[in-house]
């Protein structure tokens, strides 16, 4: 066999032009074989199929760069969850825009690695123009904002209470009951104490409670605010918070993972106000950015607080090669190798624009209130409150609990969507979160056809044959099986 040629250099383009070909193809068939946001018959059918078709994983002679691709991709799309198609709809899991998978294909081709400069000549200047141009957005009334790049909400999140632990030593954290689970887990990665959790009885932090608790508490605090939670989609009352912090003297940091793109929307951008009273604040594009993942943010409103960030390793940073002018990337995350991730954020920023990316997010929250407007309208479905972003929390009318679980695994089992659930107002809901602007109003009465046609299905039939052989019930306007 021929050494295989190689992604990048001048001959790299020509080598994957007719990869690429049998990549598309590839995805094209397996979609098509799926026929619906998932594959059909759950864990017991998938799991089996996607062996036997990639099996042997390392053969000892290969089969070759085309049937290599063509198998292995085709029975993963086969077997996805696919985000982008309507009834896929369960978590913050955004269907990318083909732009910037693009992107990211440049960015694995010519692989750069963002610990050291000369890994990453212009990638290195890119990034540190876009964190520069992503923090003044949501801090702009502060000279030298920036935002260091993670692999998401988690990581940033973890970020922020190191950088609060480095300020102030063992810092206590308070968050409402509505907080991410990164929260906890940073905390007890670092060691600091289990974080104080504060009532959010309508889904956004109590006020009160947290005034109480502030004022009972050692400092140092430091309290976390969401700004788009990931069961309903809340946004608790910044700048609220932020005057109880001010009062207090506790530092804020704002988890803007879900929300935090609602910035570049004008129409959008008032559910953010006070965002910029934060130490800090997390923001995902993966999420409501429609980025590949990982496209992650943590920022700051002064450069100077990423400072503890900042590492020696002298094969990468040597001090004569800072000192001649070489910039140092070690301090832009705990990360050592780590992918160019800037690149396909920057190609979608320059491409849509302000207003480009204000039209998705617009659209996408219109089509969230238009389901919330269908459920309403729906007699045999409750709907849990109109969204604050795109999360609409519905079930099934005088359902109990239980049936709502099964409604959801019944769907996910014959393939037919995606639904998520939460927990709120002490009863289980299933947790439409859209983030597919191509969605029409035809694919969200399809989508409540067949919860409904489900949920039917479970109350009039045998639910134990339901469960283990599920047939499918296609409404008008599902794709058949």
């Amino acid at each position: 066999m021929p050494t295989p040629p190689l992604a990048g250099g001048t001959a790299g383009p020509a080598a994957l032009r007719p990869l690429i070909d049998t990549v598309l193809t590839a995805l094209h068939d397996g979609a098509t074989l799926r026929g619906g946001p998932l594959p059909a018959g759950g864990p017991d059918t998938t799991t089996p199929r996607t062996r036997t078709a990639t099996h042997p994983l390392i053969p000892d002679h290969g089969t070759g760069p085309h049937h290599a691709l063509r198998a292995l991709i085709t029975a993963l799309a086969q077997g996805a969850a696919d985000p982008a198609h309507p009834h896929c709809a369960a978590h913050l899991h955004t269907p990318p825009l083909a732009l910037a998978a693009a992107a990211d294909l440049a960015a694995s081709a010519l692989n750069p690695s963002m610990d050291s400069w000369d890994q990453a000549p212009a990638a290195s200047a890119l990034e540190a123009d876009l964190t520069s141009a992503l923090a003044t957005e949501i801090y702009p009334h502060t000279p030298s904002p920036d935002a260091v790049i993670t692999t998401g909400g988690t990581e940033a999140n973890q970020l922020a209470l190191l950088l609060a632990r480095e300020r102030h030593g063992p810092v206590q954290t308070v968050c409402g009951a509505n907080a991410h689970h990164s929260i906890a887990r940073a905390a007890w990665l670092l060691g600091l104490p289990e974080p104080v959790v504060i009532p959010a009885p309508t889904g956004t932090l109590d006020l009160t409670a947290l005034d109480d608790a502030l004022t009972e508490l050692h400092r140092p605090l430091l309290v976390i605010a969401t700004a788009g939670t990931t069961d309903t989609g809340e946004i608790d009352p910044l700048d609220a918070i932020a005057d109880l912090c001010t009062t207090h003297d506790a530092e804020l940091h704002i988890d803007a993972a879900y929300g935090g793109p609602l910035l570049l929307s004008p129409t959008h951008r008032p559910l953010l106000h006070g965002l910029d009273r934060a130490h800090s604040v997390t923001l995902d594009l993966h999420k409501l950015g429609w980025q590949p993942a990982s496209a992650g943010l943590l920022a700051v409103p002064e450069h100077h607080h990423l400072t503890p960030l900042h590492h020696h390793a002298p094969y990468l940073n040597a001090d004569d090669d800072t000192e001649a002018g070489l910039p140092d990337l070690l301090g832009r995350s705990l990360r050592t190798t780590r992918r160019p991730d800037a690149l396909k954020i920057a190609v979608t920023l320059q491409a849509l624009g302000r207003t480009g990316l204000a039209d998705l997010i617009d659209r996408t929250i219109a089509t969230a209130h238009h389901l919330a407007d269908l459920i309403t309208h729906t007699p045999t479905l409750d709907l849990y409150d109109h969204p604050t972003i795109s999360t609409v929390l519905f079930r099934p009318t005088d359902a109990d609990d239980h049936t709502v679980a099964t409604v959801r695994r019944t769907l996910l089992q014959r393939g037919h969507a995606v639904l998520g659930r939460a927990h709120a107002q002490g009863r289980l809901w299933l947790k439409a979160t859209l983030l597919n602007p191509h969605t029409t109003p035809q694919d969200l009465q399809t989508l409540l056809d067949l919860v409904t046609a489900t949920t039917t299905d479970l109350l009039t039939g045998p639910p134990a044959d339901l469960l283990t052989h599920p047939t499918p019930h296609p409404t008008e306007g599902d794709t058949p099986r």
